[in-house]
């Protein structure tokens, strides 16, 4: 990503030159540009990696120049993150409308901005990637309307195997395709790596129900010697091929009656080091394959295996972006939300109390004396203790509410259609519950025990208009709790 070109477009000065430095600073080759005019400009110039843009600006409408963006061929793929002071309810649902890729509310955080700069980069280069790979399965394709019906039918199959679809599905259709544009009955999808003994079916045409059969590869010689040497592998006849000479033998001691006569092996390799076989067998009464049939069951699987790797890509992609996402959202230590994500639901619980004429609450739990914790049994057993609180509290609380880890050794809890009465009486449900708890076990201490208190907030309630009124209403709570003597709950 060191090289990766950024174009920031900004009216503010003191935003552009802030960006510009935090970009340069971690590697980037940053454009800036003061305005829509000049950020038009530079794309012309040269389109760049990824787009910063504002979206007020003084000579230019953000959500209208990202709509004319994104309406020209040449920059409809341009990544584009909105940065604004709007408020992001409605600001980010237009952008993310308009084909936006991302939205970040000012003034940003550093580190989120790089986060999400760095997630829309490596984005942007797996669809690049992608497609390429499609480019190049159409480039097949235009090759293929120029043969005979063979490669006729072959483009059906790919029309179909390029949707947006997972692997497995992948694999069930190019069976079921390739089955009937080689008019045969067998055709499957079997994985393996080159030495295994065993592998297993994925996929089969003439058994749907079949998904992850293990088979033992002795019985099958075809997709041992594909795996093995890496190349396609064509039996006429199994009757008389020596790949068979041993397997015939058993087939003959355990009396069975083999109705195949002919068959293809064709080894593939996806990314990650996965292997397999794309296995089609015609039965005794059916035509031998020859090296016409060979050829077009390559093609199929060639270009079949450039849209499973494009499908990876995406499944990746959309892993990565949610891992990102939660990552963003969550605590590292206890595993609860952070305050920035309990902020939005805060947010949102809000409005609907307002909405609905309805009561939430908030409570503040802080541990009494945690620095102690740490002085005197260390900051290893003082995380297994921050742990144990966010199990407990999780645990505690019912499945429509929501905890949080404040930061330390603070806590919050968020306490839907709740009234002042159900706030105190659950908070005190929490204060007992640590207070009888047996924390983290320490080899030479022994348990430990420790009390919390807790500030309760209720809304709506006078003078409370904002998230920020919420929190310092829940933070004077718990000062009256502390300055009370600890280990007690407060309105």
């Amino acid at each position: 990503m060191a090289t990766s070109r950024i174009l920031v477009a900004d009216d503010d000065q003191a935003v552009l030159e802030s960006v510009t430095w935090l970009l340069q600073e971690n590697g980037y080759d940053v454009v800036p540009a003061q305005g829509g005019a000049a950020c038009l400009e530079q794309l012309d110039h040269r389109p760049p990696d990824l787009l910063l843009l504002d979206i007020l600006m003084p000579d230019a409408d953000g959500f209208q120049l990202l709509e004319r963006i994104k309406a020209e061929d040449r920059w409809r793929d341009l990544p584009v993150l909105m940065l604004s002071a709007q408020p992001p309810e409605d600001a980010s649902v237009r952008s993310l409308g308009l084909g936006a890729a991302d939205f970040i509310r000012k003034p940003y955080r550093p580190k989120e901005l790089l986060a999400r700069v760095q997630a829309q980069l490596r984005m942007g280069a797996l669809l690049r990637s992608a497609h390429l790979a499609l480019l190049r399965t159409e480039e097949a394709l235009i090759r293929a309307q120029q043969d005979a019906d063979s490669r006729r039918k072959l483009v059906d199959i790919l029309h179909e195997v390029t949707g947006d679809l997972s692997v497995p599905e992948l694999f069930q259709i190019l069976v079921r395709r390739a089955a009937r544009a080689l008019g045969v009955s067998h055709c499957s999808v079997v994985l393996a790596r080159p030495g295994d003994t065993q592998a297993v079916v994925v996929a089969a045409f003439e058994n749907p129900g079949i998904q992850h059969l293990t088979v033992e590869l002795e019985r099958y010689p075809e997709i041992k010697a594909a795996l093995e040497s890496g190349q396609p592998v064509l039996v006429e006849d199994l009757d008389t091929h020596p790949l068979y000479n041993g397997v015939r033998e058993c087939w003959g001691s355990e009396g069975l009656e083999i109705p195949i006569r002919s068959v293809i092996a064709l080894p593939f390799s996806i990314d990650r080091g996965e292997y397999g076989v794309f296995l089609v067998r015609r039965t005794s009464d059916q035509e031998r394959f020859e090296a016409a049939d060979l050829e077009f069951a390559q093609a199929v699987v060639t270009a079949a295996v450039a849209v499973i790797q494009r499908a990876q890509m995406v499944e990746n992609t959309m892993a990565d972006n949610a891992r990102l996402e939660q990552l963003a959202q969550t605590d590292p230590l206890t595993q609860l939300l952070n305050r920035r994500a309990l902020t939005e639901r805060i947010t949102a619980e809000m409005e609907r109390a307002l909405r609905y004429d309805s009561t939430m609450a908030l409570l503040m739990v802080d541990l009494d004396h945690f620095k102690k914790v740490n002085d005197t049994y260390g900051h290893l057993v003082g995380d297994d203790v921050l742990r144990d609180v966010a199990q407990l509290l999780a645990t505690t609380i019912r499945a429509s509410d929501i905890v949080a880890r404040y930061g330390g050794e603070e806590f919050l809890v968020l306490l839907p259609e709740t009234d002042e009465v159900g706030a105190e009486s659950f908070a005190e449900r929490i204060r007992v519950a640590v207070e009888q708890h047996a924390f983290a076990r320490d080899t030479i201490f022994g348990p430990l025990g420790l009390t919390a208190s807790v500030g309760v907030a209720v809304f709506p309630a006078a003078r409370i208009e904002s998230v920020e009124d919420l929190f310092a209403r829940a933070d004077a709570a718990l000062y009256r709790a502390k300055a009370d003597g600890r280990n007690r709950v407060r309105l």
